[in-house]
């Protein structure tokens, strides 16, 4: 297991997970990781979104703050982990990422020596963190979730959900790859980069402004593992679901998506975060963006804030042996 400098630069390192072939080719995940300057037995694991890898520092940094060591996840086909052969950001199924996230979490356990695990999923990566700590119930893996705006729902009316779900399903034995007429706005990211109307810094090869293709067979997969959310999951450890106080659709009329969602409903995640366990906490950030973590201030304080008390109270305390 080689560790080498990452992209973001000194402190960071990046170690590959070979994961085999699948119809494609080569594919490979890659796990990220900033330990702090004090031996620490507590770790943080982060899974990014849909169109998205891991770039948010300073997210890092807070943890870091807490005395957590940090790790994130780019998950097969995204970011660091997307190769020339592959579909960009294409799964038939959610539960494929599980193996690369074992992996990362027997790095962060049995390599590394953490006794305490935090799992950050945002988006996506929120549906996929908690069908994941769903599956590995009762084997002490993961001591609390956190989920940023979990993707738990279609954005769209019943109606369209269930047209669109079905398309998708039909398509997905032939033409798995196909294109869905589904797109994502460019309002979103373009609120974010600096070059635009942001104030963050990001490579436009991995998360482009644009977007990538909404595929048959990737929202297929989506579909399957929200329903199965819906139906209740028993993740048996503290969750903590947060979400904007409101959701914006972009559109010629409504050009501003600054503090609000503009990606998902999160009345949807209000709706289906209590399916997700025993013990689920709601938090709603007043002016916080889909990545509530990319927020402009001071909503982005508020998510920090709320998530130090959480933390707090759910997770033990570092005893400060490394």
């Amino acid at each position: 297991m080689e560790a080498t400098t990452d992209v973001l630069g000194p402190g960071y390192e990046a170690i590959e997970l070979p994961l085999g072939r699948d119809a494609e080719g080569e594919v490979v995940a890659t796990l990220v990781r900033r330990r702090g300057t004090e031996p620490s037995r507590r770790a943080v694991l982060y899974l990014h979104g849909f169109i998205d890898y891991f770039f948010q520092k300073h997210l890092a940094d807070f943890y870091l703050g807490l005395g957590f060591d940090f790790y994130a996840l780019d998950l097969r086909k995204y970011g660091r982990s997307l190769r020339p052969h592959q579909t960009p950001n294409y799964i038939e199924s959610l539960s494929d990422y599980f193996p690369e996230i074992d992996e990362a979490v027997r790095i962060v356990r049995d390599v590394d020596g953490h006794d305490t695990l935090l799992l950050n999923g945002h988006s996506t990566g929120g549906l996929i963190a908690a069908l994941w700590a769903d599956k590995a119930k009762g084997q002490g893996l993961v001591d609390a979730v956190f989920l940023n705006s979990p993707f738990l729902d279609i954005a769209e009316p019943l109606l369209m959900r269930k047209l669109g779900a079905g398309l998708a399903r039909a398509l997905r034995p032939r033409f798995p790859k196909a294109k869905l007429p589904a797109s994502v706005s460019d309002r979103y990211p373009r609120s974010l980069h600096r070059d635009h109307d942001g104030e963050w810094d990001f490579d436009l090869g991995w998360k482009p402004i644009p977007g990538f293709p909404v595929r048959a067979g990737w929202l297929a997969a989506v579909r399957r593992g929200q329903l199965r959310l819906h139906k209740g999951l028993d993740v048996d450890v503290p969750v903590l679901v947060m979400a904007s106080t409101r959701s914006v659709r972009p559109t010629r009329r409504v050009p501003d998506v600054t503090g609000a969602d503009a990606v998902l409903d999160v009345e949807h995640m209000a709706r289906w975060a209590p399916r997700i366990g025993r013990h689920v906490t709601l938090v709603r950030i007043d002016g916080g963006l889909h990545d509530l973590v990319l927020s402009a201030e001071p909503a982005r304080s508020q998510v920090f804030t709320e998530l130090a008390r959480w933390t707090s109270g759910y997770l033990p305390a570092d005893d400060g042996e490394g």
